[in-house]
C-alpha cells in the first residue's frame, strides 16, 4: 500500500521500536543478549547471529538442555531436542571463534514432575528421573553479575517456568539485575515481558519491545518488508 502514496511515515510506536532495537544491532559494549525459553529450534536464527555479535551470550530456560546434552552433560527428563544438537555446538564454536563468551547454567533448580506443587530442589547436573525447571541460584547471580557489567543488554525469553511461584527465582533475578544495570536495556518477547510487568519493573527499562518475531529478525540484522516500504 506504501507504494500507492506520495508521502508515508510509521508511527510513533514503530520509530521507537526501530531506534532502540539499532542499539542492539550496533551496541555499546560490552553487549548482554540474554536468551531464553524452550526450544532452540524456535531461535536458532537468532542464535546464529548474536552469537559472534554479543560479547556475552547467557542461555537460560529449557533451550540450555539441548545445549549441555551436546556437550556430553546430564539432563535427566528435561526438554530436549537430540536433532538440534549440531546447531547448538556449532552456536558455540561461533562464539568462540569471534572471541565471544557463551555462558550456560552451572546449577539447576529440578523437580520429579512438571507441576506447581512439585517438590524442587537445586543440584549442578541434573539426575535420572527429575527435570529441569530454572536456572539455579548461582547461574542466576552470574547472570546477573554480567548485566552489571553490561553497557547494552538484549534479553528475550525467560530462565524457567517462572509462571510457577517454585521456578521463578531465576527469572526474577535476572529481571532485577537487568533494571538495576546502568546499561541500556531492551527487554522483549511476551513472557519476558510479563515477567518484568509482574514483578513491577516495566518503568525501569528503557525499552519494552512488543515486536515479537519481527524483533527478533531486526536485531539479526534482516530487512523487515514493513521498514523497506518507508524507506524510499
Amino acid at each position: 500500500m506504501a507504494a500507492h502514496f506520495d508521502r508515508v511515515a510509521a508511527g510513533d510506536l514503530m520509530n521507537s521500536e526501530l531506534r532502540h532495537l539499532q542499539v542492539v544491532r550496533e551496541p555499546t559494549r560490552p553487549l548482554l543478549v540474554i536468551l531464553g525459553g524452550a526450544k532452540v529450534s524456535d531461535k536458532l536464527s537468532v542464535l546464529e547471529a548474536l552469537a559472534p555479535h554479543a560479547d556475552v551470550l547467557a542461555i537460560g530456560g529449557a533451550m540450555a538442555y539441548t545445549f549441555i546434552a551436546a556437550n556430553g552433560g546430564a539432563i535427566g527428563n528435561s526438554l530436549v531436542e537430540p536433532d538440534r544438537f549440531g546447531d547448538a555446538l556449532a552456536v558455540q564454536r561461533a562464539a568462540r571463534d569471534a572471541g565471544r563468551r557463551l555462558l550456560l547454567p552451572s546449577d539447576h533448580v529440578v523437580a520429579d514432575r512438571f507441576e506447581a506443587d512439585a517438590p524442587s530442589r537445586v543440584v549442578a547436573e541434573i539426575p535420572d528421573g527429575t527435570l529441569g525447571l530454572d536456572i539455579g541460584p548461582d547461574t542466576a547471580n552470574r547472570y546477573a553479575s554480567e548485566a552489571a557489567n553490561a553497557k547494552t543488554i538484549f534479553w528475550n525469553g525467560p530462565m524457567g517456568v517462572f509462571e510457577m511461584e517454585a521456578f521463578a527465582a531465576g527469572t526474577q533475578t535476572v529481571a532485577a539485575a537487568v533494571t538495576d544495570s546502568p546499561a541500556t536495556s531492551v527487554v522483549g518477547g511476551g513472557d519476558s515481558l510479563a515477567a518484568i510487568h509482574q514483578l513491577g519493573l516495566a518503568d525501569r527499562i528503557d525499552h519494552l519491545s512488543t515486536g515479537g518475531g519481527a524483533s527478533l529478525e531486526y536485531v539479526q540484522g534482516l530487512t523487515l518488508p514493513g521498514v523497506a516500504a518507508l524507506e524510499r
